[in-house]
């Protein structure tokens, strides 16, 4: 790869991911079309993501570490739930194809935008609830289902996450998008990753370095600003990317 070409992955690599961490997901809508643009193969390029997007959550991770604003006992609480649906998932997606699954996915993403664009006060105050035994399992068995989605798809299932913690457990948006970043942007893709590798999907490990840079550093700025700014406007950069990854899955652009 020549030095533009370098440069451009880089930039593509940072604002997607400062915008995936910002709004809880969706670091996909720039950086896994960029690597098919680019000359890379649907599955090489999916694996390829999967592993750049590991270090979107760690940049995230670093920054609500030193914040003091993640729950751990949550946080745990959402890998594992998630887990089992995203080793499946990434299974299922080198034997299904995607262009369905994404067209659906894509109607379900603007769902999830005009939902939250209609509820004014969603996820602006902290509302626990849900929190017991019961709700606890129903919301492992509701997390689990979004995992197989992020498993075998490319983009937005970070989104999914973020408003179902906000609308079953009552997270506001911040809460909501860090317990998100974190354990969906370094676990549940890290698993993902794995998962494809040893199924068979071939990483493209040249452009790895450059995608891990602008992944670390725009999860760490996009988490920054999260912490900086409301709980509004995060709710509206949520609402932007819904609309632009649901149009785009939706027709296949």
């Amino acid at each position: 790869m020549d030095f533009l070409s370098s440069m451009g992955l880089f930039i593509g690599s940072l604002l997607s991911n400062t915008l995936a961490s910002l709004s809880g997901g969706g670091a996909g809508l720039i950086q896994f079309p960029l690597l098919i643009f680019l000359g890379l193969p649907f599955a090489i390029a999916l694996a390829t993501h999967k592993v750049a997007s590991v270090a979107l959550g760690l940049g995230a991770a670093l920054k609500h570490v030193r914040a003091g604003t993640l729950d751990w006992t949550l946080t745990i609480y959402v890998i594992l739930a998630g887990m089992v649906g995203v080793i499946a998932g990434a299974n299922l997606i080198l034997f299904i194809p995607g262009r369905v699954a994404e067209a659906l996915l894509g109607v379900l993403i603007l769902g999830l935008g005009i939902y939250s664009l209609t509820k004014s006060s969603l996820g602006q105050d902290t509302q626990p609830r849900h929190r017991d035994l019961a709700g606890m399992v129903i919301g492992g068995i509701g997390l689990a289902a979004i995992g197989v989605l992020n498993g075998s798809l490319t983009a937005g299932t970070g989104l999914f996450v973020t408003l179902f913690l906000i609308r079953w457990f009552g997270f506001d948006y911040k809460q909501a998008v860090a317990l998100t970043l974190v354990s969906v942007g370094l676990f549940w893709n890290g698993i993902g990753a794995v998962t494809m590798y040893v199924a068979g999907a071939e990483i493209y490990w040249p452009w790895i370095p450059v995608l891990l840079a602008g992944s670390l550093l725009g999860g760490y700025l996009g988490a920054h600003l999260a912490t900086q700014k409301s709980n509004r406007l995060i709710k509206r950069c949520f609402e932007v990317l819904t609309f632009l990854i649901g149009f785009k899955l939706l027709l296949g652009m």
